[in-house]
């Protein structure tokens, strides 16, 4: 059921509209603690959709929204499930987002 939920989530976490990208965001924010190790399951598909685009955002509330998401995954989760998808996204990321990431793997 997560898997099926989270299916239809993830696009919006990359909506053109940068409304609906800002507010899924912050709705991951919310669910984080609420689901802990819980999104494991789905945690190397929601990473990418975080991540991509949005840590590189020229929009301030769509930059503030991933890093708290990316906080969030840090302080609820057991940062063993966090590694290998972080390092994965560093190694092909460029800019703040790069730095941004590498700072978490830090």
């Amino acid at each position: 059921v997560l898997l099926q939920i989270f299916d239809a989530f993830k696009p919006r976490l990359h909506d053109s509209n940068s409304k609906v990208n800002q507010a899924a965001l912050e709705a991951m924010h919310r669910m984080i603690p609420l689901l802990k190790d819980n999104l494991s399951p789905v945690i190397n598909m929601l990473i990418p959709a975080i991540v991509d685009n949005n840590l590189n955002s020229k929009n301030p509330g769509i930059y503030t929204a991933a890093t708290n998401v990316i906080q969030a995954l840090c302080q609820h989760l057991d940062t063993s499930l966090l590694l290998q998808p972080f390092c994965t996204k560093a190694q092909f990321l460029s800019g703040k987002a790069k730095q941004d990431l590498t700072e978490k793997l830090a």
